[in-house]
């Protein structure tokens, strides 16, 4: 059931394990399919390489299992993904990252300043959650409230989550989100204060150019 939408899941999160957005099996993707409301996620514990369609299993909008994986369990994330997919009926994909630079100012509760213009492709703010144990309650309610102004947020001392109107496209976002942090981080360290954001009208002005 919905193959396509479990291949989508599976090769974003093999391309995000490439990328270096995780590493051996962390962070977890989603992708819903809005017509039956079901939700296609990375299981968990598993090494990215040795996935196959069967091991990714189907959930409902309220956590139940509606077709378990060949092997393990859901992600231990599933319920900060239907947060999100319940709160944002426009997000078709979810992605939780564990990409490097992102997660040390997250550590530091310190949002990504859009230092460079690639912060237009995701939505330029980058909110900041409080300290939740993964997997809770807790931060699946808190990280979607976050998203509530912004595709993009961090998650305190854990990762960044990041949603879209597809799998690709939130994959996108998710690598131009760790490219300026690690700019960020990089200027940081450089000049300190000196490396301060692009003015915000500047920002939108450079948005509006159709890409070539």
């Amino acid at each position: 059931m919905l193959g396509n939408l479990k291949r989508e899941v599976l090769e974003a999160a093999v391309a995000a394990e490439i990328s270096g957005l995780c590493v051996h099996g962390t962070g977890n993707f989603s992708a819903i399919d809005r017509e039956s409301g079901l939700v296609a996620i990375t299981p968990s514990g598993l090494a990215r390489e040795s996935l196959t369609l069967e091991d990714v299993p189907l959930l409902d909008l309220r956590g139940g299992l509606a077709e378990p994986g060949k092997r393990g369990k859901p992600s231990s994330e599933s319920r900060m993904h239907i947060e999100a997919y319940l709160r944002r009926k426009d997000v078709a994909a979810v992605a939780h990252t564990h990409s490097p630079y992102a997660t040390a100012l997250a550590v530091l509760g310190r949002t990504i300043e859009p230092v460079t213009f690639e912060a237009v492709f995701y939505g330029i703010d980058v909110a900041v959650v409080g300290l939740f144990r993964p997997g809770t309650e807790e931060l699946a309610k808190a990280a979607a409230e976050a998203l509530d102004g912004s595709d993009v947020c961090l998650l305190k001392n854990h990762g960044a989550l990041v949603v879209g109107a597809s799998v690709e496209e939130t994959l996108l976002k998710a690598k131009h989100l760790e490219s300026v942090a690690r700019t960020y981080y990089l200027a940081l360290t450089l000049g300190g204060d000196a490396a301060r954001p692009i003015p915000r009208e500047e920002l939108e002005r450079y948005g509006q150019i159709p890409s070539s």
